[in-house]
């Protein structure tokens, strides 16, 4: 299967590759030492009308495919990983809503997020409930029009900034991951406070907290598809993120190449280019060639999913699996390259290895991902 990029998405990407270079990369280093979120960052981005790409025309977006975001997610953590959960967070909720929002609900909420500076989140994981989404703890009931909803979420990646949540709680707990039903919340409904701000190892800056649902009433016109069908549109929604997160890993490993082979030309050690000894050039290869091998397959099934193809599932968790997996080993690699310079936070390669750990975890470990794989293998042969 070929796939090659549109006239317009190249020019998306020599785009994004500029604003990101000129904009977004002055402001890495001090993202991951305050842990503070880029409000600046987050009005470039809707100045430049990225936090909107993915509405459908009608709506005042440009109905940005998959693939064109995975390109925008590329370029943008080439300089900064946390930078690219602004743009990730909205259109999460945009592709939920894509996936199973009534016309109803996609007319109440689109013309909000088409005003372009709108942050969103996923409500999913808790506590006791990360891979085994079917422990949830977190209820909602419903009373007359609105369902009551208790609990608590964490590690909620733009929790502490959001505007909308994509909130899965249990509506049927007898029935596990079955009784799971997806709402659309607003950040200024009465119950739903912020909790703690975590200090992650890495992708910092991205607001990432505990959200506390305590007697927060959701309409009920803000139940997704029907109750019960919350885990079905979860794992629809994750399909697509987990080829968002590939394009991360991607972008990020990509960066931090083209930073240790700049360095490579300039640092001198034995009277000549460390660029110029062998193991130094095998390691530039090698990572070379696994960023494009990541490239490949994280593009092929952008493409497969742009065309509307259901049997995308096992493909899009490779190309997460590979991509993730691949990034922490090239950045670990960046970091070598530079021997003790890398260790040291004035250069930026060992925030990115920090970082590309984060994108092994987020969107399903990458066990889950084999599982996912190894499922989607065995239905072919059952």
């Amino acid at each position: 299967m070929e796939w090659e990029f549109t006239e317009e998405q190249q020019m998306i990407r020599q785009m994004i590759a500029r604003l990101a270079a000129e904009k977004i990369a002055p402001r890495a280093a001090e993202i991951d030492e305050t842990n503070d979120f880029p409000q600046d960052i987050k009005e470039i981005m809707a100045q430049n009308g990225l936090l909107k790409m993915g509405l459908p025309e009608k709506y005042g977006g440009i109905g940005a495919g998959v693939t064109t975001l995975c390109i925008v997610m590329e370029e943008v953590a080439k300089v900064s990983l946390s930078a690219t959960i602004i743009f990730f967070s909205i259109h999460l909720i945009i592709e939920m809503l894509l996936a199973a929002g009534t016309e109803e609900q996609q007319e109440r909420f689109f013309p909000r997020i088409a005003e372009g500076d709108k942050i969103g989140c996923m409500a999913v994981t808790e506590p006791n409930a990360g891979s085994d989404l079917s422990s949830m703890q977190t209820r909602a009931v419903l009373d007359g029009n609105t369902y009551v909803v208790n609990g608590t979420k964490c590690f909620l990646t733009a929790g502490g900034v959001a505007d909308f949540y994509g909130l899965f709680a249990s509506t049927q707990p007898e029935k596990k991951g079955h009784g799971i039903s997806g709402f659309m919340v607003e950040r200024d409904t009465p119950g739903l406070s912020i909790g703690k701000l975590e200090n992650p190892m890495g992708m910092r800056g991205a607001a990432n907290v505990e959200v506390i649902f305590d007697g927060t009433r959701i309409p009920k016109d803000n139940l997704l598809g029907k109750e019960g069908e919350g885990l079905k549109i979860l794992l629809e929604t994750l399909e697509t993120e987990r080829l968002w997160v590939s394009a991360q890993a991607v972008g990020l490993a990509q960066g931090a190449m083209e930073y240790a082979a700049r360095y490579a030309q300039e640092r001198v050690q034995f009277g000549r280019a460390i660029a110029e000894f062998q193991a130094i050039q095998f390691m530039l290869a090698e990572m070379a060639t696994q960023i494009e091998a990541a490239r490949s397959l994280l593009y092929r099934a952008a493409s497969l999913k742009d065309q509307g193809r259901k049997d995308t599932r096992g493909l899009a968790a490779m190309a997460k699996c590979f991509a993730t997996d691949m990034a922490m080993r090239a950045t670990t690699d960046a970091v070598q390259i530079l021997g003790g310079y890398g260790y040291m936070k004035d250069h930026p390669v060992e925030r990115m290895m920090r970082d590309a750990k984060a994108t092994q975890i987020f969107a399903g470990t990458n066990q889950i991902q084999k599982i996912v794989i190894a499922r989607s293998l065995m239905g072919k042969y059952d």
